[in-house]
Order: C-alpha cells, then sequence, then structure tokens
C-alpha cells in the first residue's frame, strides 16, 4: 500500500478510524449505520472531488480513492449488519439479514482484518463480514447451503460440509487465463473501435444511423474487457488464498463463486437491464441493494442509483449514467411484467422476445454508459443530442404507458401468495392425515369387512 500511494495511506486510516469511533460509541443508538454511512459515503465524496478538480481530472491514475471505495463499502455494510444483529428485533429482518446480521461487536483485530486483508484492499470484491470470518475461522459460510440449486446439490453440502475446502488450482488458473485473455483483447480491439468516434462530427455526419449503432455496440463491447480483467483478476486472488468456495453444483462440482464480481456469458448475453445488472459489478450490487434499495421507505429505484453514482466518483458523467439508468430500469420492468408474459406460451414466441430484448437491452446498455466513458457533461450531451434522446423518450413513453405496480404494493402481494400457498399446503396435508385416520378407525370397526376385501383382492388375482 505504501508503495502504491505513499502518504496517501493515511486517508484510509483516518476513514477506519472515524468510522470505528462511531460504531464503538452510538452501537446502542437505532441510526448509528447511518451516521458510518454518511461520514464514509462524505468523506470519500470529499476525496474524490479534491483528486478530480484538484489533482488530476480525467486521469485513470492509481490513487487512494479506489481502496477508499471497497472500505466504504466494507464499513457501510458492517453497520448495518451490526445494526440488524443488535438494534433489531428478529421479525424486522429479510432472510437475508438474519443470515448477514453480526450478534456481538467485532474485535480491534477482527474489524481492521475485514477491512483492509490484503486479498481485497486494492480492487475488492466487497464481502459480508460473516462470509470473511467463516473463512478465517474455517468454517463453512453461512450463504454455502442457501445457493445450491437443487436438493441434490444441498445434500452434497451436507455431506461435505464438514470436510476441508477442495483445492482452488483449476479455478485460478481458469480465472487467470481468462483475466489476462481479457486484457489482451481490450489491449488490441479497443484502439480499433474508440469511444471517443461516436461524437466525432464527421462520423455523426457521414454515417448512416444504423451503422452509428452498431459501432456504439462494438466500442462499448470492447471496453468491457478491463473490467472483465481486473475484477476476475482479484476473485483468483482471493480464490487462489482459499476464500470464496461456495459449496458444490448437484454435479458435485466445486463452486468457487461465493464473492465473484462478474458472470461474462450472462453479461454478454443479458436480455434484460436487470439481468445485465445482477451479474455486472455483483458485489457492489449486493451492498446497494443491502444498504439502500432494502432499507428505502420511499422510491428506492432512484435512491439506489443516486447512492452509486455518489460512490463512483465526483465526475459529472457517473451522474449523467446513472440518472438514465433510472429510466432505463423502469421501462425494462415495465415492458418485462406487461409485455414478456404474452410471449411464454411456446418456445418459437419465446425465442423471438430474446433475441428483441437482448438487441433492445444492448443498445440501450451503451446507450446509457457513454457518459460514464466520457466522464465529461458537454462530450455526453453531445452524444446524446446525436441520438435525439431517443432511448430517454422512449423509455419515459413506455414507463408512462406500461405502468408497474409500487414495489410495496408488489411485496405485500407476493407475501399473500405465499401465505395461501403455505396455508393450501397445510390443509391438504391436514385433509390427508384426516383421510387416514379415518380409514384406520373403519378398520379397526369393521375388521372382519377388511378380510374380506382381502380375501377378494387374492381371488381376482
Amino acid at each position: 500500500m505504501s508503495f502504491c500511494f505513499y502518504n496517501e495511506v493515511s486517508f484510509l486510516c483516518l476513514c477506519c478510524h472515524m468510522d470505528l469511533w462511531i460504531l464503538f460509541t452510538y452501537t446502542s443508538q437505532d441510526d448509528h449505520s447511518m451516521y458510518c454511512l454518511v461520514v464514509a459515503l462524505g468523506y470519500l465524496s470529499f476525496c474524490q472531488i479534491t483528486r478530480v478538480y484538484v489533482f488530476d481530472y480525467g486521469m485513470y491514475s492509481a490513487d487512494f480513492t479506489g481502496p477508499m471505495m471497497v472500505i466504504t463499502q466494507k464499513i457501510t455494510s458492517l453497520a448495518f449488519e451490526i445494526h440488524d444483529g443488535m438494534a433489531r428485533k428478529e421479525e424486522q429482518l429479510t432472510p437475508n439479514q438474519k443470515m448477514l446480521a453480526i450478534r456481538r461487536m467485532p474485535s480491534l483485530l477482527e474489524y481492521f482484518s475485514y477491512n483492509c486483508n490484503f486479498m481485497g484492499i486494492l480492487a475488492g470484491p466487497t464481502c459480508s463480514y460473516n462470509d470473511y470470518i467463516a473463512f478465517i475461522e474455517g468454517s463453512p459460510s453461512p450463504r454455502r447451503h442457501l445457493r445450491t440449486e437443487v436438493e441434490a446439490g444441498r445434500r452434497a453440502n451436507h455431506q461435505r460440509g464438514r470436510q476441508a475446502d477442495p483445492s482452488p488450482n483449476m479455478v485460478v488458473a481458469r480465472k487467470l487465463a481468462t483475466s489476462f485473455l481479457s486484457l489482451l483483447v481490450f489491449l488490441s480491439v479497443c484502439k480499433v473501435f474508440p469511444v471517443e468516434r461516436n461524437i466525432d462530427d464527421h462520423f455523426i455526419a457521414n454515417t448512416p444511423f444504423y451503422a452509428q449503432v452498431v459501432f456504439l455496440y462494438l466500442s462499448m463491447l470492447t471496453t468491457r474487457p478491463k473490467y472483465y480483467f481486473v475484477w476476475t483478476l482479484a476473485d483468483a486472488i482471493n480464490n487462489a488464498a482459499g476464500f470464496g468456495f461456495n459449496g458444490y453444483d448437484s454435479d458435485g462440482s466445486a463452486r468457487w463463486d461465493l464473492i465473484s464480481n462478474l458472470r461474462i456469458t450472462n453479461i454478454e448475453l443479458a436480455t434484460s437491464f436487470k439481468m445485465f445488472l445482477d451479474n455486472w459489478n455483483i458485489q457492489t450490487a449486493h451492498w446497494l441493494k443491502r444498504v439502500c434499495y432494502e432499507r428505502c421507505p420511499y422510491n428506492p429505484t432512484a435512491a439506489t442509483f443516486l447512492l452509486s453514482a455518489m460512490w463512483h466518483g465526483a465526475y459529472p458523467g457517473y451522474y449523467l449514467t446513472f440518472l438514465t439508468g433510472i429510466v432505463v430500469t423502469l421501462a425494462a420492468r415495465a415492458v418485462r411484467h406487461n409485455i414478456r408474459p404474452h410471449f411464454l406460451g411456446s418456445p418459437s414466441h419465446k425465442l423471438v422476445y430474446d433475441i428483441i430484448t437482448w438487441a433492445g437491452t444492448q443498445i440501450a446498455i451503451c446507450y446509457t454508459v457513454v457518459p460514464f466513458v466520457l466522464l465529461s457533461v458537454e462530450p455526453s450531451l453531445k452524444f446524446y443530442r446525436s441520438w435525439c434522446f431517443s432511448v430517454h423518450i422512449a423509455c419515459v413513453l413506455i414507463a408512462l404507458a406500461l405502468p408497474v405496480k409500487p414495489r410495496h404494493l408488489r411485496l405485500k402481494e407476493q407475501q399473500r401468495q405465499t401465505q395461501a400457498q403455505q396455508l393450501g399446503v397445510s390443509s391438504h396435508q391436514d385433509n390427508h392425515h384426516h383421510h387416514h385416520y379415518s380409514h384406520h378407525l373403519q378398520q379397526q370397526h369393521h375388521p372382519q369387512a377388511t378380510d374380506s376385501n382381502c380375501i377378494q383382492k387374492d381371488k381376482t388375482s
């Protein structure tokens, strides 16, 4: 750390110590987790603004704000998990919050080990405190059994849960190969399709619109491998240390994706905006969900995108990207809830729907993240003007024409359906037991009839 950032390491230490003081001073108060979030995010924003507008605007140099982004996620996650375990009632927690809740205050060694361990200090990925402590103590992760997909996988987990984790050598080798292949693709192809050409006046004036769409897709496609390189390498480093084992699949193969940050195939073949976000920067998405989306009482989608923009940095392009992401998310949700059910009747119809939504999703993603790459306001608005803000307008019209129930109403409806299913199962079991008990009584009161039935069945045989 000192070799990379010199005296800037003191900023990281100050961030850890400030939130440590809040955690131990205001533990008994209900809103101490919000204090940690405000202090950590405010300090991160101050450092990012200083770096951007005082030192090197637009430079992707190695600086201390990268590790501070990871530490901010860990500190705030820890604060909310302590709040769930020590300040909230059990019935107020979701199943995921119950699983990640921390029931005692961490020691100083545990606190600094979790936040500053060498495996994830530079590029993450972020993990929950309980998963990290389980790895340090050599016990199974609390989430391992819940992530298996079928009963066979759960049985395999149960049988092997007390055994040592399998060797990660093959998984590490595969992830290292994927990482360096991604780096090779980025270095060799990125200059062929530069993102800046999308706002070149000559290119806009002399290129048909369909060709502009294709070039936009290719330019953003060749930008993603640098993220694939960093996140896959970080995941491989953690796996090489033995961290990340996630049980077994139904076929008995070991899973090392407990803290994986992306799924490349699902990203490139995503057929919805949600599917793309669920497989891109996965641990940051989990952090946003646990810290903001599940706890924000009003408009959690907008609040989550705003928090994500603040966490990423002070460049205006980040805010343009995440503000655009709000309307795109609302439109994609409306399409999925209102149109998708009509195409599930046959495999051919679903295939047509998947092809159309794949193309629409990829175009929407590329359109949305151009400001994230260009960083500045004027180039970003120039790109959107060249497209006449068409995706913005289309998404707003779709969201207005195809309304979706608010989140709290959808949750209530899901709870009612779950309760109805549980009642139906219990009533079915009660009827079955009652029928069996009645049949048993009939046999006790009429043994002769039972014997004659048996004799008749023997004769028939």
